[in-house]
């Protein structure tokens, strides 16, 4: 028989949207689908937990009285420190954790983002806590205070990778489209990559989330491979995590070589299916054999084609796929030592 704990967690998502001319659309951001995860999780180990996705902050007070929690987890940085104060005096009993998912070099885009960590600290029963462990180091010596350490966590399965394509190689480098996600020069290695194997390259990209001044680079790609006529990008929209795992499964090789990350749900995805990948060493839990500088354009090339000729051997499926279940148990261990 599990044990219970007698904590119960509600986990709170601001809604993502996208906008169009004429109309918004809701969707499942990666934040959200991170924390479904862990919340999976944790129900799975005698810790109740619930995750809502509201509005704004004004929503949350109702979530918090409706399910009555021991401790509320907000996603990311996005309740202001006045909306929390008000909300600690109206649950007082609560324990209130911000769960920051980003390092410093991402941070850095959010203008609010220091002045609010601190502020939050000025609240009662009001915590900060971080899905990496290089974060929590940094924090924890620059807050002179504990960070708790919350990572994200991914459920595994055995699953068969769709076979080589003949005539061209479909390449996925998915995600918003964000400065710090690099994606301009993963598109010159994968078209120098094509044209060394006198292939065609379809280079897949998520076109809809565009952020943080992102706009320049999708217009340079867009540009880049308009004049490469040989190959092709593909643009998708953004869409639920079960669908965009069916895209991942038509894929030759994962691209996620970016300047800044703390875990990445697309590498995990490309990995549980059995997709080589390619990434930065901010992905730390891949094996080290798939990891390119992300300022080079030979280095991405040279592991593109490791990754092509190498990928679906068993033991390289085997060392990205063992690490990422590695990197679940020692997730699993850290949220039960705390909750359980």
């Amino acid at each position: 028989m599990k044990p219970v704990s007698k904590n119960k967690l509600l986990f709170i998502c601001k809604q993502k949207h996208i906008y169009s001319n004429t109309t918004q659309t809701q969707i499942a951001s990666g934040l959200y689908n991170s924390a479904q995860f862990v919340v999976n999780m944790l129900n799975h180990n005698g810790v109740q937990a619930k995750l809502a996705n509201v509005v704004d902050g004004n929503a949350v007070d109702k979530e918090v009285h409706l399910y009555k929690p021991t401790h509320v987890i907000i996603e990311a940085l996005w309740v202001t420190p006045d909306k929390l104060k008000v909300l600690t005096k109206l649950h007082p009993h609560v324990k209130w954790i911000i769960r920051l998912h980003s390092e410093l070099p991402f941070l850095a885009n959010e203008g609010i983002a220091m002045e609010w960590i601190y502020q939050y600290l000025d609240c009662q029963n009001v915590f900060i806590s971080v899905n990496s462990k290089r974060m929590d180091k940094q924090l924890t010596e620059l807050l002179k205070r504990p960070i708790a350490y919350l990572p994200n966590y991914y459920p595994t399965y055995d699953n068969k990778k769709e076979t080589n394509h003949k005539h061209h190689i479909n390449i996925g480098c998915f995600g918003a489209i964000r400065p710090l996600k690099n994606q301009l020069i993963q598109a010159v290695s994968a078209i120098n990559f094509g044209d060394n194997l006198r292939k065609s390259i379809h280079f897949h990209v998520n076109a809809t989330r565009v952020e943080s001044r992102g706009e320049p680079i999708l217009k340079n790609i867009e540009n880049l491979f308009a004049n490469n006529p040989k190959h092709k990008l593909i643009k998708h929209e953004w869409m639920p995590h079960h669908e965009f795992v069916n895209v991942i499964k038509q894929m030759d090789i994962g691209m996620q070589v970016s300047y800044s990350e703390t875990f990445n749900i697309v590498t995990a995805d490309f990995v549980n299916n059995n997709i080589p990948v390619v990434v930065s060493p901010e992905i730390f839990w891949v094996a080290d054999l798939y990891k390119a500088d992300p300022n080079s354009v030979d280095s991405i090339q040279t592991k593109l084609e490791w990754a092509w000729f190498f990928g679906d051997w068993k033991i390289s499926k085997f060392f990205n796929k063992t690490k990422l279940k590695i990197y679940n148990h020692n997730s699993k261990v850290a949220w039960l030592d705390l909750f359980l």
